[in-house]
């Protein structure tokens, strides 16, 4: 009787204490397995905090590799013109001005290359190659913030129209 009343307690605390299932967050429009708990702090940006930051950080997995994300100095897109209509969202995302917020994006154009992300450290080597044909225009944006590191040098007086 001990062990069954042992057992009852602690299904009666895990249940207390659980997230909620895949099926409670999919009602509420989450992905359970593919919401990193990072973007629940992104709600605040949109407005959305006061909604959804409860249901997002219950829905949500600790970002296990967000600390340790490597950041490298360059980055090259790589694409065939010839494929842009195969892959619109590179397109998009080409012709769009996202990549002018990546002062060290390169745009590649290789005949015959379906779209990949090259990954360079300081001293130009290849690091990393990405495969991007599934991507859409906020996953190549996103992956690049993650990625690149930043620019914090002296401002480009050309660009900020500052004296």
């Amino acid at each position: 009787m001990k062990h069954f009343l042992g057992y009852l307690i602690a299904i009666i605390l895990s249940k207390a204490t659980a997230d909620f299932t895949n099926e409670d967050c999919w009602a509420l429009g989450l992905n359970k397995a593919l919401l990193p708990c990072s973007s629940c702090d992104l709600l605040n940006n949109f407005n959305l905090d006061d909604i959804l930051r409860e249901p997002c950080k219950e829905c949500c997995h600790q970002d296990e590799s967000a600390p340790n994300e490597k950041k490298y100095a360059k980055a090259v897109l790589e694409v065939c013109t010839c494929k842009f209509g195969t892959y619109p969202q590179i397109e998009a995302f080409i012709k769009s001005d996202r990549p002018s917020k990546f002062p060290n994006l390169q745009i590649k154009y290789v005949r015959g290359l379906d779209p990949i992300i090259k990954l360079f450290d300081k001293d130009g080597h290849n690091k990393e190659t990405v495969a991007i044909e599934k991507w859409n225009t906020d996953s190549v944006e996103e992956f690049l913030n993650t990625h690149l590191e930043t620019d914090h040098g002296e401002p480009d007086y050309l660009k900020t129209n500052m004296i």
